[in-house]
């Protein structure tokens, strides 16, 4: 059994069980979040919503939070001297999937 859930801008596929990292929930570590815009499942036949599926959500425990590699942003105009360079680093939320409710 597998859903396809909606967050942060983005689709992941999980299934129970799963630790996905989604962008930052601002939830604590040991909290409970719930996932409410499931765009399909699957539990033996295909349920897919139009945009979601009525009734379906999925339930999931946040592990941690934390932030991403780090990413060189580095801009360079030749002749002229300029040179600059940014870092960043994305947050994100590790969750691990407890239960699919289609």
């Amino acid at each position: 059994m597998y859903a396809i859930i909606a967050t942060g801008g983005k689709q992941y596929k999980v299934a129970e069980g799963d630790v996905i990292k989604v962008e930052k929930l601002g939830a604590a570590a040991g909290e409970a979040v719930t996932f409410d815009q499931v765009l399909a499942v699957n539990n033996g036949e295909m349920q897919i919503g139009c945009p979601t599926v009525n009734g379906a959500t999925v339930s999931a425990t946040v592990v941690k939070e934390g932030k991403g590699k780090k990413v060189i942003v580095y801009k360079y105009k030749r002749k002229s001297g300029y040179h600059k360079k940014n870092g960043h680093r994305q947050l994100f939320t590790e969750v691990k999937i407890d239960k699919i409710n289609a």
